[in-house]
C-alpha cells in the first residue's frame, strides 16, 4: 500500500500542471507561429496582389467601390492573352534569360579564378586585393552607367544583349569573388599540398579538388548572379533602345505604359510571369544547396 501511494505521488509530481502546458502553448503561439504568420503574409501578399490583378477584368480594376479589391468576381485571361500574343513578351523573356545565363556564367568563371588566386596563391598584398575587389561592388550603378555607356558605344554594342552580358559582371564579379574567397578558405589547404606532392598542377587541383568541395559557394554565387542579372534595371534601360531587345523589367514598364495610361492587368501579369523563372531556379537548386552545406569538409 505504501509503495502504491509513493508511486502515485511521484507520477503526480512528474506531471506538469495544466497552467504550465497552457502557458507553454501560448508562448509558442506568440513567439513562433504569430511572427511566422506575419512574415509569410507580408512576403506573399505582393504575389497574391499581382495574381488577382492579372485575372481581374478592367471593369473590376477600375471600380473598387462596387467590387472587392482583394477578390475576383469574374476572372478572365484577357490580360495574359494580350501580354503573350499582342506584345513581344516572349521575346523579352528569351532575351532576359539569355542575358542572365550569359552574365552568370562569365561572372562565375572570373570570380572562381580570382578567388582561388587571392586565397591559395598567397602573393604579397592578396588580402588588400580581395578587399579592393569587394569595395568595387559598393560603387552604385547610377555612377558607373555613364562611362560604361561610352565604352559600349565605342565597341558598337549599343542596343545589343551582348552589351548587358559583358557589363553585368562589373557588379557581379566583386561580390561573387568575395563570397568564394570565404568558401575556399574553409577547404583544408593540406588537401592541395598532397596533390602538389603527387605532381598535380594548380588547374588540376582547382578542377578536381577545390571546385567539387566548394559547390555550396558556387551555387550561392550562381543564385545571386542570376537573380541580380534577371532584375537589373538601370543598365538595361540605358543600353537597350529597341523594343525587341529589352529585358522584362524594362519592357513591362516602358512598353505597357503609354503616357498616363497604365495597363495594370498586363503589367501585373508580366511581373508575375517574370518572377516564375527565378522561383523555379531557386526550387531546382535548394535541395542540392542544403545537402552541400550539410556535407561540409572535415579536416
Amino acid at each position: 500500500m505504501t509503495d502504491t501511494v509513493a508511486q502515485s505521488t511521484v507520477a503526480n509530481a512528474k506531471a506538469p500542471p495544466d497552467t504550465m502546458a497552457w502557458d507553454s502553448g501560448l508562448r509558442r503561439l506568440m513567439m513562433i507561429y504569430l511572427p511566422l504568420g506575419c512574415f509569410v503574409l507580408i512576403l506573399l501578399f505582393p504575389f497574391y496582389w499581382m495574381a488577382i490583378t492579372s485575372f481581374k477584368p478592367n471593369a473590376e480594376l477600375m471600380n473598387y467601390r462596387d467590387n472587392n479589391p482583394f477578390w475576383i468576381s469574374s476572372p478572365t485571361l484577357a490580360h495574359i492573352k494580350h501580354l503573350l500574343f499582342n506584345t513581344a513578351y516572349p521575346q523579352w523573356l528569351k532575351t532576359t534569360m539569355l542575358v542572365a545565363i550569359g552574365s552568370t556564367t562569365l561572372s562565375l568563371i572570373a570570380s572562381t579564378l580570382a578567388a582561388y588566386a587571392i586565397e591559395r596563391l598567397r602573393f604579397r598584398g592578396s588580402p588588400y586585393v580581395g578587399l579592393g575587389i569587394y569595395l568595387a561592388y559598393l560603387v552604385p550603378p547610377s555612377i558607373l552607367f555613364i562611362p560604361l555607356a561610352t565604352v559600349v558605344v565605342q565597341f558598337g554594342l549599343f542596343d545589343s544583349p551582348l552589351a548587358l552580358i559583358l557589363v553585368y559582371p562589373t557588379f557581379l564579379v566583386p561580390f561573387c569573388t568575395w563570397l568564394l574567397i570565404g568558401y575556399f578558405k574553409s577547404i583544408p589547404y593540406e588537401l592541395e599540398e598532397c596533390a602538389l606532392v603527387d605532381g598535380a598542377t594548380r588547374l588540376q587541383i582547382l578542377r578536381r579538388i577545390t571546385l567539387p568541395l566548394a559547390v555550396p559557394g558556387l551555387i550561392s554565387a550562381g543564385i545571386f548572379s542570376f537573380t541580380l542579372s534577371w532584375n537589373e534595371f538601370i543598365y538595361a534601360l540605358a543600353f537597350i533602345q529597341s523594343g525587341a531587345n529589352k529585358t522584362v523589367p524594362v519592357a513591362i514598364l516602358t512598353e505597357l505604359v503609354t503616357g498616363d495610361v497604365y495597363q495594370w492587368g498586363a503589367l501585373m501579369a508580366g511581373s508575375l510571369l517574370g518572377s516564375l523563372p527565378v522561383a523555379i531556379f531557386y526550387s531546382l537548386f535548394v535541395d542540392y544547396y542544403v545537402s552541400s552545406l550539410t556535407g561540409a569538409v572535415k579536416e
